[in-house]
């Protein structure tokens, strides 16, 4: 399996790229191409996978403050180097932890979309207290959307479920602000008479469902999916914070039963800790795009690949253009 990694970019520059990639090759067998200033990889990479890996020499990389629209122009850069290597068909998938626009624009541009998808969405996972994830999407590729595009996100989702979250019968819900079938804006409303074409549509679900387990596909617009993936973090992050303050300013016995929880906290952690899946699979374009956080580490970018595989091994793409059929 060959795989093109946006060897480049991110917040932390290549060195977690390229440890992840390592930390995926002790793992699986596959090729990754190694998309960057060659030089720079090189020296990063310990020689013995240097046999195992292509370099894609590319001086360019398109800077997170730079407008999405500059990479159509640069054809140089990192992120349009790996996706022409997609469209070539010289790899099967592409990974990218840098300009998440870019990418967007560039898969969607140059893969084109899936035959009779308006457009393309990302989809993320939300964590559940049934200590298994749940799908969000759109969390960011759409802001503005209508009702077809909003049943087609929720077709997709449910493909993708199926694949990695291992449910032959995912249930989906609409995202709106309250569960009878009148609430929603007028939008909403029609996506939720299209949707209950799916045997499996579950109807309106409110923000806090998202975390409980019962519901694995949740169907929104972009706008306010990306406002609920980034409030999602910034909780957990202040949880984390404010538990470990508590702790430090505590007496002893209460520091004595933070070290018996240490593995509760370490749990949490790792539920809500986003290098445990890796990236935002872009659903709806021809190939296999993965979009990881511009703050990937390695862990991340390992996760991300392994995330690539199996969006590959599972035929995602066509799964969903069948799936268009039959519904």
């Amino acid at each position: 399996m060959k795989i093109a990694i946006d060897a480049m970019g991110g917040d932390f520059g290549p060195t977690p790229i390229i440890e992840g990639v390592v930390k995926a090759l002790e793992k699986k067998d596959f090729t990754p191409y190694l998309v960057g200033n060659e030089k720079t990889i090189k020296e990063l990479l310990p020689k013995k996978y240097h046999s195992l890996v292509r370099f894609i020499n590319s001086e360019d990389v398109i800077g997170m403050h730079e407008s999405a629209t500059e990479a159509l122009k640069r054809k140089e850069s990192t992120i349009y180097k790996s996706i022409e290597l997609l469209k070539s068909g010289e790899v099967e998938g592409v990974v990218s932890a840098g300009h998440s626009g870019a990418s967007m624009s560039l898969a969607t541009l140059r893969l084109g979309r899936i035959k009779g998808i308006k457009r393309p969405a990302i989809v993320t996972f939300m964590p559940t207290i049934k200590k298994r994830y749940s799908l969000v999407l759109d969390v960011g590729a759409n802001v503005d959307c209508e009702a077809l595009n909003l049943y087609q996100f929720a077709l997709m989702g449910e493909v993708y479920a199926k694949v990695v979250l291992n449910t032959f019968n995912p249930k989906i819900g609409l995202l709106s602000n309250g569960e009878e079938k009148s609430k929603g804006n007028s939008i909403t409303k029609e996506a939720f008479s299209m949707l209950e074409s799916f045997d499996n549509f579950i109807g309106n679900v409110e923000g806090g469902d998202i975390f409980k387990g019962e519901v694995d596909v949740i169907v929104t617009d972009g706008f306010i999916g990306n406002i609920v993936l980034k409030t999602s973090e910034g909780v957990a992050d202040a949880i984390g914070r404010l538990i470990k303050e508590e702790v430090r300013n505590s007496g002893i016995l209460q520091k004595i039963g933070a070290l018996l929880l240490k593995p509760v906290f370490k749990g949490l952690k790792k539920a809500t800790d986003y290098a445990e899946y890796g990236g935002a699979p872009l659903l709806g374009v021809n190939g296999c795009v993965i979009i990881s956080h511009g703050k990937s580490n390695s862990k991340a970018i390992k996760n991300a690949i392994f995330q690539a595989m199996k969006y590959i091994e599972n035929d995602v793409t066509n799964k969903i253009q069948e799936s268009l059929k039959v519904h």
